[in-house]
């Protein structure tokens, strides 16, 4: 076995702590990353806290992770020695299923295999990047440009997908009014892309003070939530809703700013569930939907047209004994717009 560190969480109740654990051992198709650095999602504090459902304890959060090749198997022919690479939110799947047939893993239709808090084929967890190192097999690992700061590339492995993916699904881009609901993690990569596929993309916020990062991220338009003239002055403007926020709030409302045939994209988490009354959709036929991440295809072409036009997150860098304080923050979005961690501080 591969002796690993890092910094897991004991149980639901406790901070994450420094935490000695093991690898399986390299096989025939696998991948060996050292892991430089890894970005920090709203979904690692929802799984150690249990929000969502039952976790996998001690758990090791993080599937943002980039790094460098340090060994591969005998029969891996995608990656050598060096290379530098990525891991996003999956490590497995059935391989055989219609969904992965397609390149849409993250919708196996009998159960993919998260990079952490799940199981393997082989009963044992998984356990995440906030690590020095990791084992994958090679068909989930994501090669990386050398042309982009490693670093602010982390996140593209979930914020990065997690909005591509849903704009590229519903064809966003010229012609179309794009809303991006929330300026976070997932929201500013949101305008990012929207802006790059030629949307014409406003901000809804509730904090009047993100006006301006908003602008200087692309954004045409920005809009106070708690504004009703400005509420109403957009009311069913807009073609599509990315709505980014993983806190409650009023789907009724938001849907009331959407066009007739408009479609509202779920793409944050919230811990309790949606209240959607069916006049909201019925008044202008409009949809509400959801998108997770990407299968592993998308994901690549996302990471290759990331470097070709040059887009990576904005972030702030931590040291790995600054999780708890940096979840905090995260907590109260006083950060711009991703934390991702130094692993050199593990």
């Amino acid at each position: 076995m591969i002796q690993a560190k890092g910094y897991a969480a004991q149980t639901a109740e406790t901070d994450l702590a420094p935490w000695d654990f093991e690898r399986r051992e390299v096989g025939p198709h696998d991948v060996q990353l050292e892991i430089l650095f890894c970005g920090v999602c709203h979904s690692d504090l929802h799984q150690i806290k249990n929000d969502w459902f039952p976790g996998i304890f001690p758990m090791v959060p993080g599937h943002e992770i980039v790094g460098k090749v340090i060994q591969v198997g005998d029969h891996v022919k995608k990656f050598k020695a060096d290379d530098l690479a990525g891991v996003g939110c999956l490590v497995d799947s059935c391989r055989t299923c219609d969904n992965c047939k397609d390149g849409l893993e993250q919708y196996c239709l009998n159960g993919n295999v998260q990079t952490y808090n799940g199981k393997g084929k082989d009963g044992v967890p998984t356990y995440g990047g906030y690590s020095n190192t990791i084992v994958v097999h090679e068909d989930f690992v994501l090669h990386i440009s050398d042309k982009l700061p490693l670093a602010a590339t982390a996140p593209l492995l979930c914020a990065g997908i997690t909005t591509y993916s849903p704009l590229r699904y519903w064809k966003v881009g010229k012609g179309h009014k794009l809303a991006v609901l929330g300026l976070g993690g997932l929201g500013h990569m949101g305008v990012k892309f929207g802006v790059a596929f030629g949307a014409d993309v406003t901000v809804l916020s509730t904090s009047p003070s993100k006006e301006e990062a908003a602008k200087a991220l692309g954004a045409h338009h920005f809009v106070v939530t708690s504004d009703p003239a400005q509420l109403e002055a957009v009311k069913g403007s807009f073609d599509f809703i990315l709505d980014t926020v993983s806190a409650e709030h009023d789907m009724n409302l938001y849907l009331s700013l959407l066009k007739t045939n408009g479609t509202h994209i779920c793409v944050g988490v919230p811990s309790e569930a949606y209240a959607i009354h069916p006049f909201s959709l019925l008044a202008g036929r409009k949809s509400v939907s959801g998108s997770g991440i990407g299968g592993l295809p998308e994901t690549q072409e996302m990471l290759d047209y990331c470097a070709e036009h040059n887009i990576v997150s904005d972030i702030e860098m931590i040291d790995m004994k600054d999780i708890t304080a940096a979840y905090d923050r995260m907590l109260k979005g006083d950060v711009r717009y991703r934390f991702v961690i130094d692993m050199a501080t593990l």
